[in-house]
């Protein structure tokens, strides 16, 4: 008998497709692992296999891909190469946006495929030596299967086998969402920093965390939700009207990355980067914005002052928020993000969140960037002639919400791109060293076109608030690595220490002209209070004298007693880190969980087009 004729035999033998789409699977389940951990080194790696749970966790669901696409289409070879490009393509997503954004691949992103496929546009994608590698193996074992696994699968036994792959989902949900497993049973903080979340994240795989991530991406109502007791704890307040003699106008600027490291004695200047944005803090009510993210995540901190919304839904229905509150107020509402639309798909998300326009790259700025990302040079002077421009074309008060992009990381490693030294040199790694000059340029030049901002409304006539703030810390190198230089402790975990004010916490300002003082009675200069971005708005309306729409007299006490609540499990509570709340604080906590979620799933602002 000759060679080709034993391997028709074996090829046609179930039992050894079987193996062989099994061993396939491992295969490329550890391809997976390599490249979650080729981002920090074969040490990360390594230390999957010394917690079999990891590799188990993260092998499994290749196993279940594999042997469902077989069942479907009675083909090895074609089930191998569909499970490949899920689990290969999504691997070398979180590679990159790993390396790019310091983020890794959630759930949730599947919702984001136009920003996922426009990132080449940013972005320089590269292929390693390792990609190579692991796409001829992939390669490999499909020709392998081609010729090696032809066995015919009897219909029935192909639907048991789909029902039975389905089934197993059921188990596979209570294993793959379970808390603990995911940060008792696969702890391995050995190779990683255990306060970054990404790093966390990696620390466990990829294809694990990935289906893990799907809890956060699908909301479900809090503990004990009843729906009718969030109605009625709203429905004790009415939308209040903003009296028409104080429709002062509102503009809000989150900066991106815009934190004060000059509250660090590490830090040695030899050019101060913050000399204008002190000033300016002189005359505001101004204090500690405390977001859920760190050095990513924008949108967090973006939604939450514009909503009130602490643990925030995906918006891709009209939700109420600020935004309509204003318009049912007869404002105006507009805003700018120089960047591209697609980006967190705001060019959807807010429209469904009020507001009536909104310029981006690809409808306004393209006029002065050549299709590129515009920078402060380019948004702050924007932000005041479409000011100008509305104040001639509409009696209407305006109010207007802008996310800036210049101060985005990375920050380059190579050299010092400002040509300004703005830390003293020769004290830290010519890295970090690099990295700062380029973060504090990047600040400098903000805090330039922030102050002809702030001038031109000191000598304005009309009543405008300016309301700016931070989003996050920044990225700062690879595995936080001028953090680590510096010694800024990044234990965001613990009450004692300040790791939880180095990790979360930026800065916040509301400052007001002449005439906006004059109107609401009112000087806005002090030092505000500790807050989350998604009390912000209480503060603001509290200052302005406003009461503001009926969700947020609902939520005002809260944003008093307990202004921080964080992702982390920890509160703010009488000025002072907790992790304990007391009873009627947590009662607080737990009301506004359920007017949260309610408000998000009961729009009412129908009546506004």
């Amino acid at each position: 008998m000759f060679l080709s004729d034993i391997l028709e035999i074996f090829s046609r033998n179930k039992l050894f497709n079987i193996i062989l789409l099994f061993i396939s699977s491992i295969i490329l389940g550890i391809i997976s692992l390599y490249f979650a951990s080729i981002t920090v080194g074969n040490e990360l790696f390594q230390s999957y296999f010394k917690t079999p749970i990891i590799p188990i966790l993260n092998i499994l669901p290749c196993i279940w891909l594999v042997f469902l696409f077989w069942f479907i289409t009675r083909r090895a070879a074609v089930s191998f190469a569909i499970s490949s490009l899920i689990v290969f393509g999504l691997s070398i997503a979180n590679f990159f946006k790993l390396q790019f954004r310091n983020d890794a691949v959630l759930f949730g992103d599947l919702f984001l495929i136009k920003e996922a496929t426009n990132m080449s546009e940013r972005y320089k994608l590269y292929i390693t030596p390792a990609m190579v590698i692991a796409l001829v193996v992939i390669i490999v074992i499909i020709v392998l299967l081609s010729f090696l696994a032809h066995s015919e699968v009897p219909v029935t036994a192909r639907v048991i086998g789909v029902i039975s792959c389905l089934v197993l989902i059921i188990p596979l949900k209570i294993v793959y969402l379970d808390d603990n497993i995911y940060d008792e049973k696969t702890n391995n903080t050995e190779y990683i920093n255990e306060w970054i979340s990404t790093e966390v994240y990696i620390s466990k795989g990829f294809v694990y965390p990935f289906i893990h991530s799907i809890k956060e991406s699908i909301k479900s109502p809090p503990d004990n939700y009843d729906a009718d007791k969030a109605s009625a704890l709203i429905s004790q307040y009415e939308d209040a009207n903003i009296p028409e003699n104080e429709k002062v106008d509102i503009i809000g600027i989150m900066l991106e990355a815009y934190a004060d490291f000059s509250v660090y004695d590490q830090i040695e200047f030899e050019n101060d980067p913050y000399e204008f944005y002190h000033e300016l803090e002189t005359e505001s009510i101004s204090g500690n914005l405390y977001t859920n993210i760190f050095a990513g995540g924008t949108i967090d901190s973006e939604h939450g002052f514009v909503t009130g919304y602490c643990d925030q839904g995906s918006f891709r229905a009209k939700t109420n928020s600020y935004p309509w509150y204003f318009r049912s107020q007869g404002y105006t509402v507009t805003g700018s993000h120089p960047s591209y639309d697609w980006f967190y798909n705001r060019v959807n998300i807010n429209e469904n969140l009020g507001y009536e326009s909104y310029n981006f790259i690809s409808n306004y700025y393209n006029q002065f960037t050549d299709g590129t990302t515009a920078m402060d040079r380019i948004l702050m002077p924007e932000i005041i002639n479409l000011h100008e421009k509305h104040k001639q074309e509409s009696d209407s008060p305006y109010f207007s919400f802008s996310v800036s992009y210049q101060g985005h990381g990375p920050y380059g490693t190579d050299q010092n791109y400002y040509g300004t030294d703005y830390v003293k040199s020769g004290i830290y790694s010519e890295q970090t060293e690099n990295i700062l000059n380029n973060y504090f340029g990047s600040i400098a030049d903000t805090n330039v076109h922030l102050e002809e901002l702030v001038n031109h409304y000191k000598e304005s006539d009309d009543p405008v608030i300016l309301v700016l703030f931070g989003d996050h810390k920044p990225w700062l190198g690879d595995n936080s690595s001028v953090y680590t230089e510096l010694g800024i402790d990044l234990n965001y975990t613990d009450t004692e220490g300040e790791g939880f004010k180095n990790y979360y916490a930026t800065r916040y300002l509301i400052w007001a002209n002449d005439a906006a003082k004059e109107a609401l009675d009112n000087d806005f200069i002090g030092h505000g209070p500790d807050i989350g971005p998604y009390f912000l708005m209480n503060l603001l309306f509290r200052e302005c004298g406003w009461k503001g729409p009926a969700y947020m007299q609902a939520i005002d006490e809260v944003s008093q007693q307990v202004p921080v609540i964080s992702v982390s499990g920890l509160y703010m509570q009488d000025g002072v880190l907790t992790d304990e709340l007391t009873k009627e604080n947590q009662q607080l906590v737990d009301n506004y969980k359920f007017m949260e979620y309610y408000e998000q799933n009961n729009f009412h602002y129908n009546n506004l087009k």
